[in-house]
């Protein structure tokens, strides 16, 4: 996933001051939150880190929320919204300097390494009873957030890759309906391809969008490492199968020019300078879409990924949030979190912000209702996705092994420097099992 998807633009707009006092509206009253009881009067300092997205409006809707809430609680808070890009940077800085706020939004990536250093309280019975009241964690979302020391963080949104498509090409071609496998995406990229449009925008570079290719492998079978998340299992009969499907849909000339090079934006471009037809990205460049190019936005789809003989694997990627332990007020960030997870937040929170639910009974919020084609996806890969990694081990060698793009590099191997499939496989076996071997 591209580290533009989540850049925040700077200062607040026109719609952020209406989104602000749609929080006025809708925090004066409603109904009351699934609730834990508190054992003590609130009271005290709360500093609050928020995660910047690409949503002035969800920006300041989020942060008023806090502000309201702290002021009719008797807890003076301070908002600090950090650029989700520096989020790494400055809580580590943090945690060197002992100056960690009391409640942060984070992603999953973060999440994991620092619950292993037992860096958050406890939220177990915070999660359990949210869930209960708002119809169960969808089970990517709960398999995910789960941690070696119990629940850590509270999800409130999911993101990761959709599938983009150019329905005004498509549905004259005889295809109104999303792909349901990649044997048909490759059949429908052909079928588009020609005068000056590639049907398939897909990366096949050393950036994370060319990871894709992972969930590919995995959705014929193959696997990056067996069950004991230490053993390298890449070369397999099922690999081969998932190259076999990549030479076949190269060989077809559906690929864009520059595919196996592209930098991070590489696919956005192509998507919105009409190059392509079919891109796998977040609703990041159906935003663009929408505010540079509506006659694009009106011409394209948005759907999950589409399945392999296995299934299909659709990697979500869940925001959370969490309490440091050193918080010095962690009964008012509980009750935070607890307030921030209500349905009449949420339900105003999901208009603006390009996540996906969380909780079953959040599908009948109005952004999922309403028609809109990204917010349409989004609740599809919510109830469809599936944890990171999954079917492999979601450990720091996995993450390595991704950082370092083994797999974009084995499809390189075989469509750029034709190599057979053995020799490719092979290297890649190597690769990946020299990174796993370092956390054994």
């Amino acid at each position: 996933m591209e580290t533009e998807d989540t850049a925040p633009t700077a200062g607040w707009t026109r719609r952020g001051v209406l989104a602000a006092g749609a929080a006025a509206v809708l925090l004066g009253d409603g109904p009351a939150a699934p609730a834990i009881a508190q054992t003590a009067k609130l009271g005290g300092k709360l500093t609050y880190w928020g995660g910047l997205i690409f949503s002035d409006p969800a920006n300041a809707l989020l942060a008023d929320a806090i502000r309201r809430w702290g002021a009719e609680n008797g807890v003076e808070t301070e908002v600090v919204m950090i650029n989700q890009n520096e989020t790494v940077q400055k809580v580590s800085a943090a945690i060197a300097s002992q100056t960690m706020p009391d409640v942060l939004d984070l992603n999953l990536d973060l999440l994991l390494p620092l619950s292993v250093q037992a860096v958050f309280a406890g939220v177990d019975d915070l999660y359990d009873q949210i869930g209960k009241a708002q119809g169960g964690w969808y089970e990517g979302v709960d398999r995910a957030s789960m941690t070696a020391g119990g629940r850590t963080g509270i999800p409130f949104g999911v993101s990761g890759n959709l599938l983009l498509r150019r329905k005004d090409l498509l549905e004259p071609a005889g295809f109104k309906d999303p792909p349901a496998t990649w044997d048909e995406l490759v059949s429908q990229a052909a079928a588009v391809t020609g005068n000056g449009v590639y049907g398939l925008g897909l990366a096949l570079s050393n950036v994370g969008d060319g990871n894709v290719q992972i969930a590919v492998l995995q959705s014929f079978g193959g696997r990056v490492a067996a069950d004991d998340g230490k053993t390298v299992t890449i070369r397999s009969d099922a690999t081969k199968a998932y190259l076999q499907w990549l030479k076949g849909a190269w060989e077809k000339k559906i690929f864009a020019p520059g595919n196996a090079t592209w930098d991070g934006a590489g696919d956005n471009q192509a998507y919105l300078s009409g190059q392509v037809a079919f891109i796998a990205n977040t609703g990041s460049v159906g935003m663009a879409a929408q505010s540079q190019d509506p006659e694009l936005y009106d011409a394209s789809a948005f759907s999950p990924l589409p399945a392999g003989p296995k299934g299909a694997i659709s990697p979500i990627v869940p925001q959370l949030r969490s309490i440091p332990k050193t918080s010095r007020n962690q009964e008012a960030g509980r009750a935070l979190i607890l307030h921030l997870s209500r349905p009449e937040f949420l339900n105003e929170y999901y208009k603006l912000a390009i996540y996906g639910p969380v909780l079953g009974a959040q599908k009948t919020f109005d952004a999922f209702t309403s028609g809109d084609p990204i917010h349409s996806a989004l609740l599809g890969l919510a109830e469809t996705g599936t944890a990171p990694a999954y079917p492999d081990v979601y450990n720091a060698a996995y993450g390595e092994m991704y950082n370092n793009f083994v797999i974009p590099k084995m499809a390189q191997r075989v469509v750029i420097d034709g190599w057979d499939f053995d020799r490719a496989m092979d290297e890649a076996q190597g690769q990946a099992q020299a990174i796993y071997d370092k956390y054994k």
